[in-house]
């Protein structure tokens, strides 16, 4: 069985909460993705652990169906705290029974400490799923194809 540390996206997009939420919404632009990661130094300041997260509905749902000016807002005024994570050692099992269970389809995944390693989404998974179906496939295939060439 795949554990979480197989599938992550190592490649976090983060922000802090003290950024302007129209910075936080260019980054999405520039980044190609609608999911951050709000983080802080942890206490050595080696790493940083995620302490919210903000997605693009946060800021439609949060600024601009409000009409609020994005650039008075901080990414803390609209962020989700204390973000549900995922332990790089978690089953992916696990993983998407919490993800079903909160309603989201990302979550950060942390290390033993609680440091920020990445990102697990449903695209992940549905990638290395439909890795394991193709081979799958081709075992079904290659035993027919290998039946018949025994039997001619």
């Amino acid at each position: 069985m795949m554990d979480v540390a197989q599938l992550l996206s190592r490649d976090a997009v983060t922000v802090r909460e003290s950024d302007e939420v129209a910075a936080a919404a260019r980054v999405m632009r520039e980044r190609h993705v609608g999911y951050l990661v709000v983080v802080e130094p942890d206490f050595a300041g080696s790493t940083v652990r995620p302490i919210g997260v903000l997605t693009d509905r946060d800021i439609v749902v949060g600024v601009v169906a409000q009409d609020v000016n994005p650039r008075s807002m901080l990414v803390r005024d609209v962020m989700t705290r204390n973000p549900v994570v995922l332990n790089a050692a978690d089953q992916i099992s696990t993983a998407l029974q919490e993800m079903r269970r909160i309603g989201v389809r990302r979550m950060p995944v942390v290390g033993r400490v609680g440091e920020l390693l990445g990102v697990l989404s449903i695209d992940n998974v549905l990638d290395a799923l439909s890795a394991e179906l193709g081979n799958l496939a081709g075992a079904i295939r290659n035993e027919l194809l290998v039946e018949k060439a025994l039997r001619t």
